[in-house]
């Protein structure tokens, strides 16, 4: 019987240290009330302050647009390149600005959104808003990179090489781009996988082990993400991509596991 009451007396400190600390990271700090015209007047501030960041950086993007152009010429060397309409490579130009924009005006426009819903976050999730804007951006920086120097290129060789013997290569400026744009983007969302993961895990949802049990099911949905995210219908370009999905999924797991630590239930505590 003493040894019992001995484990009992180190338990229940120990159970109520951790509904305390539930109950902190559960509450809302700092909260203030505010009227409906008062919310939409600050989500009206936030959105004239990412709009107008995106038209700088657009706009200084357009400026030297023709280098943009040429660093993303550059997975299709030896085609080349015609302007089959009048204007067509203007308006290439204001979609490439336009996109490099978007890109550069990304932490502006994360960080508003964040200031407009951090008053309505609790403590808990509060310590999961940087972690997760910077792992996004960071991610989705990985995605370009990988889509520029290895997706692209393989889409690009196969389909030069499927048509070789039959027809000149002369495409499209603005198809082109269409696509590279597009393939780009698509694999820079792919690439937030991690970041969902996280999210998932931290809120309670999925545990690092019920991920890894699941591994059959994301191996298809990453053969079907690989298929309908890319622009190309070339099995290569796919298979890259859902090659990296599955890398990052595992990878997403294992940074599960690595910031989750191993903590003990009540039950190993009452064993």
């Amino acid at each position: 019987m003493p040894p019992s009451s001995d484990a009992e007396t180190k338990i229940i400190p120990e159970i109520e240290n951790r509904i305390l600390e539930d109950e902190y990271l559960d509450e809302i700090p700092d909260e203030v009330e505010m009227s409906l015209f008062d919310h939409l007047e600050e989500l009206r501030q936030r959105i004239f302050y990412a709009i107008a960041a995106f038209a700088i950086a657009a706009i200084g993007c357009f400026v030297v647009v023709k280098p943009l152009v040429r660093i993303l010429e550059v997975p299709a060397q030896g085609i080349k390149f015609l302007q089959l309409s009048p204007g067509e490579y203007f308006f290439v130009s204001l979609k490439v600005a336009g996109y490099s924009g978007l890109l550069l005006a990304t932490p502006v426009i994360l960080y508003q959104i964040a200031q407009f819903v951090l008053p309505g976050l609790t403590r808990r999730e509060r310590q999961l808003l940087a972690p997760v804007i910077f792992g996004s951006s960071v991610l989705f920086g990985v995605g370009l990179v990988f889509a520029y120097f290895l997706l692209i290129p393989a889409a690009l060789n196969f389909f030069i090489s499927y048509g070789a013997d039959v027809v000149e290569q002369l495409w499209s400026i603005e198809k082109y781009f269409e696509f590279v744009l597009l393939l780009m983007f698509c694999t820079g969302i792919a690439f937030q996988i991690p970041v969902i993961q996280l999210l998932l895990h931290r809120l309670g949802i999925f545990s690092a082990e019920q991920m890894l049990a699941g591994w059959r099911y994301v191996a298809v949905g990453s053969v079907v993400l690989g298929a309908v995210l890319t622009p190309s219908t070339d099995p290569l370009t796919q298979s890259l991509l859902g090659g990296a999905v599955m890398g990052l999924y595992f990878g997403g797991i294992g940074f599960v596991k690595l910031t989750s630590g191993n903590p003990k239930t009540q039950e190993e505590i009452e064993g």
